[in-house]
Parts: structure tokens; sequence; C-alpha cells
């Protein structure tokens, strides 16, 4: 059985071939793509039973009709979140689809605490300030996080890790989810209204999926209601933050500073080397001239561990198929 692996990187082929030897009798051949799916390059897909897809890759109803005119029945999605997929489409076409749900929660959490660290102690600044001789502390000058209160959109697997590093730090935790858990309040922690963790907090993280209901979630409306001079942090999904209407807040200095992993644009920019080339996305660019934001080319993932379960639990779900069995990460339009 063959499968498209698009969006391939390096280190995408080394944790599957790796994964691919412990199922060496299954018969799988793997064949890496390192373009992204989309319209103008799904016809790389023929020739293979099952598609393994990325972040940014586009499943499309009309990409998803070519896949399944090229004899395609399976999606392998290597991510948690499935906003880029027709969910209802693929259902109608009879194609198995499958995610990874959760993939060491812990990577995106200590991303995220890494984020904040250094956009609060300005060490990104510093770093540069001390490799050119510069050792003046002006202009870097933090808060203690100890005693702060910290904001948590979404408290499923990766903001309760979140929760517990930030409780571990001496905060006060505060979350809001539709979907509560006893895990999250046995940690000291609090469930609040949005608006009141919006008030209150002095971080506000976000640990949601990206919906049409979430969709700028964070928008003028929810930025003026939060907390004058808190810091925002996004490593859940880009698109989740109205990035115009947070450059307003920038510019007012009502929101004091800015860290995201994951942007709402960032199919065109995003595992992409664009250095050498003249990046057009003005909005992106505006945002690149603060100091007081740092982006990272969604990295939250990126540990051994995370890339290691995303691999096994991949050919997990690519075994159920195979082998038609029931398979508790299949997606269905109703998921």
């Amino acid at each position: 059985m063959k499968i498209a692996v698009f969006s391939t990187q390096s280190y995408d082929q080394r944790f599957l071939d790796e994964a691919l030897q412990q199922h060496a009798s299954t018969g799988f051949e793997l064949v890496y793509q390192r373009a992204t799916l989309s319209s103008k390059t799904v016809a790389l897909a023929q020739g293979c039973e099952v598609v393994c897809a990325f972040v940014n890759d586009q499943l499309d109803a009309a990409v998803l009709k070519a896949l399944s005119s090229y004899g395609v029945r399976a999606v392998l999605l290597r991510s948690a979140g499935f906003n880029n997929i027709d969910l209802p489409a693929a259902e109608q076409l009879g194609l198995f689809v499958a995610r990874v749900p959760a993939y060491s929660p812990e990577a995106v959490a200590e991303h995220t605490i890494a984020l904040v660290m250094t956009l609060n102690r300005h060490i990104h600044r510093a770093y540069n300030r001390v490799r050119e001789g510069n050792f003046m502390l002006d202009g870097l000058l933090g808060f203690n996080l100890h005693s702060k209160t910290v904001g948590l959109l979404g408290t499923g697997k990766i903001g309760l890790a979140t929760a517990r590093i930030f409780k571990g730090f001496g905060c006060r935790v505060l979350g809001h989810d539709p979907y509560q858990t006893a895990a999250f309040t046995a940690l000291g922690a609090e469930y609040v209204t949005l608006d009141r963790l919006l008030a209150e907090s002095d971080v506000v993280s976000l640990h949601c999926p990206l919906t049409e209901d979430s969709r700028h979630l964070i928008n003028t409306e929810r930025l003026a209601s939060m907390k004058p001079g808190a810091m925002l942090v996004n490593t859940s999904r880009g698109a989740l933050i109205d990035t115009k209407a947070v450059i307003e807040a920038l510019k007012s200095r009502h929101l004091s500073a800015l860290a995201i992993d994951v942007y709402e644009q960032e199919s065109q920019l995003f595992f992409q080397d664009c250095s050498a080339e003249r990046i057009e996305d003005e909005v992106f660019l505006r945002l690149m001239t603060f100091p007081n934001v740092i982006v990272t080319g969604h990295q939250g993932f990126f540990t051994i561990e995370a890339l290691r379960e995303i691999a096994e639990v991949t050919f997990q779900n690519l075994q159920c198929f195979a082998k038609g069995e029931p398979c508790e990460n299949r997606l269905t339009a109703l998921a």
C-alpha cells in the first residue's frame, strides 16, 4: 500500500522512516512529497491509496474529489487540528480520515512558557545586545510571573499542561472552556467567564481549536476588554486572532506584548526558507516591526518526543484503515 506524504521535511522523513521500521511487515510504502498539498499539487498523489497531510495542506472539497478520483481512500492528518479538511465532503466521498489528537501536550505547553519568558525578560533583545558588546539594561525591564494572573482559553490536554507549569511559577490561573474538566480545578485553577478572564489576566494564552465559532475569537472588541498592559500568546491556530486588530492594540499600547507561534496566513510563509525572497504579506511585515512582538514558525510541536508520537500514531491509524478495524482517532462530519 502506497502512502503519499505531503509537506515533507527532513525531520518528518526521519521519524516516519523510524516508525516504518517498527511496522516493516505491513507492506506500507511511503512516497515523500516536499510540496504542500493543494489543487495545484494533488496530482502527485496518483498511484497512492492513502494521503498523509500536515497543518497547511489544503483538503477542501475540490482536492478531496480529485484524490478520490485517483483512487485515494484515506487521509491521515499528522496533526490534532482538522480545520483544513472539509469533513462533510470527505464523508460523502467515503474517505477514511484520522488525526493525531494528542501528541506530547507538554511540547506545546513548554514552548508557550518559553515565549512568555523570552518576551517578558526580553531575552531575544538581550542576546543581540551582548553579542554586540552592549551590556546596558535599559529597555529590558520585566516583571515577576509569581502572583500574576494567567488566563487560558482552552483547557484540554495542552491547556492543562500549560496550567500546571504556570501554577508552578506561583501564578493564579483562570480558564475558559465550554467543556470543563475536574483535572483543571484540581490544580487550584478556576473556571470563569470569558469577559472576566480577559479583564483580570496579565497573560492570556490561547489553547483552543479553530472552528467557525472561534475564528477571530480575539478581535477588536475582545482586545478592548482585556486588562490594559496584558500580554497575549497564541500557540494554537493563527486565525483565532484578528491580526489587524492586534496590531491596532499594540499601536495604542493597550496590549503590552504579543507572542505567536501561529499566524492566520502562515501557509504562505511557515515551513519554508524565505530569507532570499521578498515577503509580500504587509500585515506580517507590520507585525514584525514591533520590538514587543515575538513570532516563531509553528515550532511548538517540534520536539523529539512529539514527532516520534505523531509518526507512531499515524501508523496506528494507517493500520486500522488497512485492516478495516475501528479507529478511535477517526474523524467524521459530526466530529
